[in-house]
């Protein structure tokens, strides 16, 4: 469960980071700290001002305008701030459509109603063990919504460097990949290594675009294939 493949209508593959069992618990403990926190900071309000218990419709004027916004915390906070809660902001996640695109208000409303069975009812035993036996860390409320949650950290590696690794018989296909220095070449890298992470095709098909003008190519395969190999074939022409 560490990423999944989607390929978007403009035929590039993205790979996204499936967020860690860990790291949801997380989150879902500081947005609980922070429902907590909230309660009693209303309940010291209520209590500093005055409250008279006797009266019925100041209770339930109090619940009603207290209780609201923790009723509504998760669908309120993941529909205005593009997926995320303070928790998830924190621990750098996010809510995605498994199709690439951004989740919408029916989508978000989903998750949130199906927290009851996930999280409320079962004290979020059911959500743990969806999320472990998914393959995208979906938990209930995702699959019925086509949702997951994806991680937005940089994870580095050594494909972070320059070369790649290429086979003894690889044949290249682009000799004008020459007109590039290792500076380009490592820019062009990082950029499309990111895009590919965070799912901004956009990106991709810009930078395909860029690189076909600056080699005069008309290549026909996709763009992510494209990249793809004007980096295999750099490093083929500059290791040998």
């Amino acid at each position: 469960m560490d990423n999944f493949q989607i390929e978007t209508a403009q035929n590039v593959s993205i790979f996204q980071n499936v967020a860690g069992i860990g790291e949801r618990i997380l989150a879902f403990i500081i947005d609980f700290v922070i429902i907590v926190a909230y309660w009693f900071l209303s309940i010291f309000l209520i209590v500093r001002f005055g409250l008279d218990s006797n009266d019925s419709g100041d209770i339930w004027t109090f619940y009603l305008i207290m209780g609201l916004p923790i009723f509504l915390y998760y669908l309120l906070f993941e529909t205005f701030w593009d997926g995320k809660t303070p928790g998830k902001a924190a621990m750098k996640l996010k809510v995605v459509k498994l199709d690439g695109s951004k989740p919408g208000f029916g989508s978000y409303f989903v998750r949130w109603i199906m927290r009851i069975v996930d999280v409320s009812l079962t004290t979020g035993g059911i959500a743990v063990v969806s999320i472990l036996m998914s393959e995208r860390g979906q938990r209930l409320g995702d699959i019925a919504a086509g949702t997951t949650v994806i991680s937005e950290r940089k994870r580095v590696s050594l494909s972070d460097s320059l070369l790649i690794d290429i086979p003894e018989s690889y044949i290249p296909t682009y000799p004008q990949v020459t007109v590039f220095n290792d500076k380009d070449v490592q820019l062009i890298k990082t950029l499309f290594t990111d895009a590919k992470r965070d799912g901004n095709h956009n990106v991709i098909i810009k930078l395909a675009d860029r690189l076909k003008d600056k080699m005069d190519v008309t290549p026909e395969e996709t763009n992510i294939s494209f990249v793809e190999r004007v980096l295999a074939d750099y490093n083929y022409y500059t290791q040998k």
